[in-house]
């Protein structure tokens, strides 16, 4: 191989691992939606090409995201990906308490054809802004929008241009998403295209308008607890591509939200104290020897049961006194009159097979009394006595006879 072929190969390779393992820098601002997306041709490359040159390249790819160290996201940061053949989405909106600190995510798109893995970070460095959060903050729940179809930028922003054409805020921004089914909501049925819904938070810096206010009337409230959609003068500006749900909308004032302080209860004597994380033990472990604990386990109790079975086995054995030692022990009456009532009881046995029994009368022979003749009886020995009528009829008699009747005498 030349130098020039090294050369060439060396920076293909450095090329892929730098692509491979390179960090992708975002930085969103606190109290402001995160929305990145996972766009499937960007991790393509990554993967060896299709097999056949003439077949657009279309491998199902899902991605799996999770803190660097960590099984999982953080608490602010959620993802979604409908299909394999769909991009996936995270998004989120990150607090001030998360300011200052990189977090990294881990993403890990696996090519569902070929079984093989790529692996990016991705470093979200949040951001503190002097004009967030916003003082004044209305959540909208849209009824007929995925979540993540109200994250395209497109529909986030129509979304956006019809709430400021109502409330009339020089600043405006989305604070958070959410997926209906994350606050409890139901999966609708696949049928009459119904959408799962969305909750969408914004805020601005003006006070609420009169027509979102118009929500909180009595005769809306009262429309809302029975069950009824509420008279919202401004909702045609949202109809026509978004159906929001007026009875969950939620208007907040954080100027006049009271903190609630909650004061952590002293211990008592009982509550360990806290050690801070959790320090699993080191490799360096000293290999522990079981046999002892086997010995006590298995082999003392096996021996146990075997002595056992031993004493038992002398008791029913070898401890029984035999016949000739119980005779022995008899005294010569007892035996005498055992014998004769045991030779008596074998006399009267034989005498009972001998003797002659009679026999019922349904097995004793017929006799015809008009022609003589005899009819063979039905014996149990010789017929089946099991398929035989228990009285014959006039037509089951083999040999009927017809008996005369006796003449009148003459004069």
């Amino acid at each position: 191989m030349t130098a020039a072929a090294v050369a060439v190969w060396l920076g293909t390779v450095v090329t892929i691992l730098s692509r491979s393992h390179g960090d992708r820098n975002v930085y969103p601002s606190a109290g402001v939606l995160f929305v990145h997306v996972l766009e499937r041709e960007h991790f393509k490359g990554e993967f060896p090409p299709y097999p056949k040159s003439g077949d657009a390249s279309n491998d199902p790819i899902t991605f799996n995201t999770n803190l660097m160290g960590y099984p999982d996201r953080p608490g602010w940061l959620r993802y979604i990906q409908r299909t394999p053949y769909g991009d996936g989405v995270l998004y989120g909106s990150p607090t001030a308490e998360h300011v200052g600190r990189p977090t990294v995510i881990e993403i890990t798109a696996y090519n569902r054809r070929t079984f093989e893995t790529a692996r990016h970070n991705l470093v979200i460095n949040i951001m503190a802004t002097e004009e967030f959060p916003l003082p004044y903050q209305a959540e909208f729940y849209i009824k007929n929008m995925n979540v993540e179809e109200m994250l395209a930028s497109e529909v986030l922003g129509d979304f956006l241009g019809a709430v400021k054409n109502v409330w009339q805020p020089e600043r405006l921004n989305a604070i958070n998403i959410t997926s209906a089914l994350d606050r409890g909501g139901r999966v609708p049925l696949p049928i009459n295209n119904l959408k799962e819904g969305v909750y969408v938070m914004v805020g601005a810096d003006v006070p609420f308008s009169s027509c979102l206010r118009e929500v909180e009337s009595p005769h809306n409230q009262l429309r809302c607890s029975q069950e009824m959609e509420p008279v919202i003068s401004c909702d045609k500006k949202f109809r026509a591509q978004f159906h929001i749900d007026w009875c969950k909308i939620s208007l907040v004032d954080i100027n006049k939200v009271v903190p609630v302080y909650i004061t952590r209860p002293d211990p008592g004597t009982g509550i360990l104290p806290d050690f801070g994380e959790y320090n699993p033990p080191s490799e360096s472990l000293k290999s522990r020897d079981y046999f002892s604990d086997f010995l006590v386990t298995m082999a003392i109790p096996s021996a146990v049961a075997l002595v056992l079975f031993f004493i038992l086995g002398y008791i029913m054995c070898c401890r029984r006194e035999g016949v000739e030692k119980r005779n022995m022990q008899t005294s010569d009456i007892q035996l005498v009159h055992h014998s004769a009532i045991q030779k008596s009881t074998k006399e009267l046995r034989s005498m009972s097979k001998n003797r002659e029994i009679s026999w019922p009368l349904s097995t004793l022979p017929v006799f015809n009394p008009v022609s003589g003749e005899v009819v063979p009886p039905i014996h149990p020995d010789n017929y089946e006595t099991t398929s035989m009528p228990l009285m014959q009829t006039q037509s089951n008699l083999q040999n009927q006879i017809t008996i005369p009747q006796p003449r009148p005498s003459d004069g």
